[in-house]
């Protein structure tokens, strides 16, 4: 079964540049995506290139990753911050081709503190009592 959540997507060099006053708060780029999926085989945050480029992030480095089809090549982008259920991080992000969804691995749900509820779809930790228990990652 598979579950989708809204994610907001910020360039965190931009919020840094705008608290700086070197660029406009205007300026920052930032999207929502409304149908990321939540994929716990996933290990972070992967994006499809067409969003990387809205979101103008940069090039940091390369990485091996295993897929379902096999070991590929990936680039690391530029951290981004992501709110999930109102709660807000950040983290690098691995590309994906241009037709593939959003994905949100495992490490955004332990970062906010999230379960995936087979009934109830994305939901605060319950063993935490909706208090957000944060883990040193």
């Amino acid at each position: 079964m598979e579950h989708t959540t809204s994610v907001e997507l910020t360039n965190l060099a931009d919020i840094i540049l705008a608290k700086a006053g070197v660029i406009d708060p205007g300026k920052v780029r930032r999207l929502t995506v409304e149908n990321a999926l939540v994929d716990t085989g996933a290990t972070g945050l992967c994006l499809p290139t067409p969003l990387i480029e809205k979101l103008g992030l940069t090039p940091v480095g390369t990485s091996t990753a295993e897929t379902a089809n096999g070991i590929v090549e990936r680039t690391i982008y530029s951290e981004v911050e992501y709110t999930i259920l109102e709660r807000t991080y950040s983290i690098r992000v691995t590309d994906l081709p241009e037709y593939a969804p959003v994905l949100l691995g495992h490490m955004i749900l332990e970062a906010l503190d999230l379960c995936l509820d087979i009934k109830k779809g994305l939901i605060h930790n319950p063993a935490h009592n909706g208090a957000w228990t944060v883990r040193i990652l």
